[in-house]
């Protein structure tokens, strides 16, 4: 091994040992791994800069900024409205009904606002019904993970997995080019937590639900607080509302017909929505979420690192070595497991820059198209229910909710197998070797 290789291996294993630590802010982390790998002569300034301006980094930021812009506008708080009137009606039904609405949210807007807006929400309509927040906490959850692997920019994983493959010198993914291995999982995983959560979480759910006793919430190494302290309500400004939207939807449209990729149009949406005054520059900066964007762009050096270095070439060497003799059906489902492991033990970010590389050049290896092992990337690195600490989702209703941690475990482990096994069958059939 080169000096170079060891010394991205040493920083990898520290950041590695340090992010399964938890004691440190994930960013905090990410951007030290980065700054030693500078210093070394490892990776150039300009990759640095590259990393932070990666389209990754802009779509995500871009995306935050519009995002609290509808926030702002109060729209947001009027559709929560209008969904607390349903479940009166309905009842239990209704709670599953909000459900389903927040997770369609959840395919076009970041799943960790979404749900510290609405898991207070559930929560407290679930109370006025008479029937167990925990019945509905933990589904929130693992809805808006499961949506938010329907499109491109619905979880920071497939960005930042695109963003990495194109470095790898693979074309980039249109917004819906993954919706058809979404849609099942997300179909297959609700259907299984309306029938069988409840039951599996028997015993929990009779136990009472008390106040969080903490106010404070870490998301994968960042605080971002007691999750009721953002239920704020807003003021419904109808002007701004229409615009912030109008602009969201344009930004999605014009991604979605190929006439500019999402980081372009999401961030012309975010200055456009500066300059027609619907958000302040200030307020724009303040829906930022840096310890999100510092992680990713962190997390990316490395990546680079790996890749300048050849240690990624050399750990895809010992992965295909021993998959030589298996077909890439094997390959893949391995490459699947190996990814979901990982996630229920790191950040998606780490999971992403670790595992894309080797994706590539396994399928490479193996003379096929390298888009089934990507897209296999991105769902198993976001399908993470086996522990409250696999996704930052997870973190906020476990906290909210008072589970146990056997509870994610009794619950979130069927519901990885399951869609584990969809994901490999949409896989191979929308996206052929």
């Amino acid at each position: 091994m080169t000096i170079d290789q060891v010394l991205t291996l040493v920083v990898l294993a520290a950041v590695v040992a340090a992010l399964i630590w938890d004691k440190v802010r994930a960013d905090v982390v990410a951007l030290s791994g980065a700054a030693v790998l500078l210093v070394t002569g490892v990776v150039r300034p300009v990759e640095v800069q590259g990393a932070f301006a990666s389209p990754a980094i802009i779509a995500l930021a871009s995306l935050f900024v519009i995002a609290y812009a509808l926030e702002l506008s109060g729209v947001l708080d009027r559709a929560i409205e209008a969904a607390v009137k349903m479940c009166k009606r309905l009842g239990a039904a209704g709670l599953w009904l909000m459900l389903a609405a927040i997770g369609c949210l959840s395919c076009f807007l970041n799943s960790t606002p979404i749900v510290v807006l609405g898991a207070p929400v559930v929560r407290d309509v679930a109370t006025a019904l008479n029937l167990s927040p925990k019945r509905y906490l933990m589904p929130l959850s693992y809805i808006t993970v499961l949506t938010g692997c329907c499109t491109l920019i619905g979880t920071s994983t497939n960005l930042l997995v695109d963003d990495m493959a194109s470095v790898a010198g693979q074309p980039r993914f249109g917004m819906f080019e993954i919706t058809p291995v979404g849609v099942p999982m997300a179909l297959a995983g609700a259907l299984y937590l309306f029938l069988f959560s409840g039951r599996l979480m028997r015993g929990s759910v009779a136990e009472p639900v008390g106040k969080p006793d903490v106010r404070e919430i870490e998301v994968a190494g960042a605080q971002v607080g007691d999750a009721t302290l953002f239920a704020e309500q807003r003021p419904f400004r109808p002007a701004k509302a229409a615009i912030a939207m109008a602009v969201f939807v344009g930004a999605i449209a014009f991604a979605a017909l190929g006439v500019a990729p999402i980081a372009a149009s999401a961030f012309a949406g975010a200055v456009l929505l500066i300059l027609l005054r619907v958000i302040s520059p200030d307020q724009a900066y303040g829906g930022l979420r840096p310890q999100i964007l510092i992680l990713i762009a962190g997390m990316v050096v490395i990546g680079i690192a790996m890749e300048e270095s050849g240690l990624a070439a050399e750990a895809t060497g010992a992965l295909v070595g021993s998959m030589r003799e298996f077909g890439p059906l094997t390959a893949l489902i391995v490459l699947y497991g190996l990814t979901m492991i990982l996630t229920e033990l790191l950040s998606n970010a780490t999971v992403a820059v670790l595992v894309t590389p080797i994706a590539v050049a396994l399928a490479e290896s193996l003379g096929v198209s390298p888009r089934p092992f990507l897209v296999a990337v991105m769902m198993a690195g976001s399908a993470a229910f086996a522990t409250p600490f696999g996704y930052q989702t997870n973190v906020i209703v476990y906290q909210m909710g008072g589970y146990r941690y056997l509870d994610f475990v009794k619950v979130g482990l069927p519901l990885n197998l399951i869609t584990f096994a969809v994901a490999i069958v949409a896989i191979q059939a929308f996206f052929p070797f």
